[in-house]
């Protein structure tokens, strides 16, 4: 297991960890998630020993391999299927010694290892996840310079999943694959053998992919069993408790120091009164959770225009004469919520080109409103920010007759305050850069707002409240996205960018996630490596194994009606008015005891589901 003890550790000068602890168990998939700036990728680097700790430790067992995305990704001519291979580096030692070996007992090794770790079956597996991610059989073949910076990323990814570590560290994973990498990344590590801490804002991945959230906040490290949606409730479940228990106090105080204030003066109350200012003195202070800034998006709102604002008929488009889609027959209402599916390659940014204006037609009309305005926003743009100006001097550039307290007000409704106004663009975070560039987008009110890939470095929060603006806002709305939970929540329809052609696609994006999932089933990771295969379990035990998981689930079920009950008893003003103290602090009781039976019994249906995964996958 991975042991976090009492950690400690500051960045130039300012705590990000101050006596943190956790226990990761073994083989568990868990999520690591807590606002920009709170060590989440520190946090990896000291477990890496990138970095050192000031006080504490963090512990492994021994001989345990860490393996994360390479920040260096190649851009040589090794072909991408080589690059992957080449990350198991015991196959690769093996494969070579075996080619030289001229001892008949060392050879005998050799081939014995090779057979144990699976090292025939290397290249398809290896074939299979980087097709997963998004490379065909032809561009496996070519090499890695023939390929830009994102899809690199892709290629490290495939890397480190093809080598397995023991502790698998993702950061951001998603950043750089569309939604159908996303998905398939996302069944792989469902059924990845080792243990996997993965730092995401992806609300889909974290409610599927992982059985644990590890959640930093206030220099402090808490384990949460369950995806993401469960820890959120526990996470509001608690914030009411502290709250209710924090304004019971104030009250308990204010009752007190009234009495003080009262009789502190009379001879025969004096007593009494010294005693509840002792009282007042010992009683220790219960805060009120902090509320944190709330995030928030503001978009103009454009004038009304007459449908549609926006057709194309008969379009052809692509580029040098190469056409990509054809035969275009599109309409847009202003009141439009478009979501583009598609694997990358399909077509879908350069349709959000042609749309937007920025790549004109090979043939067919593309006809538009003489008044439609069309906001674009693209991740590429983020890094064309100038880095050496302020956001301040970015909007005095594209609005240079408005007033300065107006601009900084634009800003401030792209959660950009006053301090980030005046600050260098490159000592912003990424995710305050693409609140900058949201806002560019958005500065002309536009009628029609084209978004690729928009939540790449906002936090949750953050996305949470893009998808509020894009509800409130009365433009219509394009989107290309990996995030499952901004398309569900905005889009209304749905186009399938595939094989040069766009449709409407007339099913929902679950079906379209099983329909990928069916289609293109993820290359299954090797067994874990073991001298000797355990036994393949046979189907009595997988049946025992499913009833006792169905038991754990029963008594969850219980478990969480019964948390419904004191959180509403909880929350009752009535429970801590005067005189009821005693039977407030049984029910708080009875709730910490609840709580410790959930934590029990979620860790339960971990292990049971883990073992029955183990042994359907040993009996298929």
């Amino acid at each position: 297991m991975l042991r976090i003890t009492d950690l400690s550790f500051s960045m130039e000068g300012a705590p990000l960890f101050d006596g943190a602890s956790a226990i990761i168990p073994t083989g568990h998939k868990v999520g690591v998630v807590g606002r920009n700036g709170t060590g989440k990728t520190t946090l990896f680097k000291l477990i890496r020993g990138e970095l050192h700790a000031e006080g504490g430790s963090i512990t492994l067992p021994p001989r345990a391999r860490i393996g994360g995305v390479a920040q260096e990704v190649p851009g040589n001519e090794v072909s991408l299927i080589d690059t992957v291979l080449a990350a198991d580096t015991e196959r690769a030692a093996l494969m070579a010694e075996a080619d030289t070996a001229t001892d008949a007992a060392r050879i005998a090794e050799i081939q014995t290892r090779l057979a144990d770790i699976d090292a025939w079956s290397a290249e398809g597996r290896a074939s299979a996840i980087l097709r997963g991610l998004g490379f065909d059989a032809e561009e496996q073949r070519m090499p890695c310079s023939a390929f830009s910076g994102g899809w690199r990323m892709r290629v490290a990814l495939a890397a480190v999943l093809f080598a397995q570590p023991d502790l698998l560290l993702l950061d951001e994973p998603t950043n750089y694959l569309d939604l159908e990498g996303a998905l398939w990344l996302e069944n792989y590590l469902q059924r990845y053998p080792h243990t996997v801490l993965i730092v995401s804002h992806d609300r889909g991945l974290l409610n599927r992919a992982v059985g644990g959230i590890l959640h930093l906040e206030n220099r402090k490290l808490t384990y949460y069993t369950g995806p993401y949606d469960q820890f959120a409730r526990q996470r509001a479940e608690q914030r009411a408790i502290q709250a209710a228990a924090a304004k019971k106090q104030e009250a308990r105080r204010a009752h007190l120091q009234g009495f003080v204030d009262r009789f502190r003066a009379q001879a025969n109350k004096a007593k009494q009164a010294q005693s509840r200012v002792k009282m007042l003195e010992k009683m220790e202070t219960i805060r009120a959770p902090e509320d944190a800034a709330r995030t928030v998006f503001t978009f103009p709102e454009p004038e009304q225009l007459s449908p549609p604002i926006l057709m194309t008929e008969g379009v052809n488009v692509g580029y040098d004469g190469t056409t990509v889609l054809r035969n275009l027959d599109l309409r847009i209402d202003q009141d439009d919520r478009i979501a583009l599916l598609g694997k990358n390659g399909q077509g879908k940014t350069t349709l959000a080109k042609l749309l937007s204006g920025r790549l004109p037609p090979m043939t067919g009309k593309l006809q538009h409103s003489g008044k439609l305005r069309i906001g674009f926003f693209a991740q590429h743009q983020v890094d064309e920010l100038r880095i050496e100006e302020t956001p301040l001097q970015h909007l005095f550039r594209e609005c240079p007759g408005e007033a300065q307290s107006k601009l900084r007000a634009r800003l401030a409704g792209f959660g950009l305050g006053a301090e980030q106004a005046q600050t260098p663009v490159g000592n912003l975070s990424g995710g305050q850069k693409a609140r900058l560039s949201l806002l560019l987008a958005t500065l002309p009110a536009p009628h029609l707002l084209i978004l690729d890939e928009p939540t790449n470095h906002l936090d949750i929060e953050s996305r949470e409240a893009l998808v509020e603006a894009l509800t409130a806002y009365s433009g219509a709305v394009i989107l290309i996205s990996h995030d499952m939970h901004l398309l569900s929540m905005v889009a209304d329809r749905l186009w399938l960018v595939k094989d040069g052609t766009v449709r409407p696609y007339d099913d929902d994006l679950e079906a379209y996630r099983r329909m990928l999932l069916q289609a293109d089933t993820p290359a299954k990771p090797a067994v874990a490596r073991k001298p000797e295969q355990p036994k393949r379990a046979g189907r009595d035990q997988i049946l025992a194994l499913r009833a006792e998981l169905r038991k754990c689930e029963d008594r969850l079920e219980k478990l969480g009606e019964m948390s419904e009950k004191l959180v509403a008893k909880l929350a009752d003003p009535a429970l801590y008015e005067e005189g009821r103290s005693d039977e407030a602090a049984v029910w708080q009781k009875k709730y910490a005891e609840l709580r410790e039976a959930q934590s029990r019994a979620e860790d339960l249906w971990l292990r049971a589901q883990d073992r029955l995964e183990r042994a359907e996958g040993q009996n298929a």
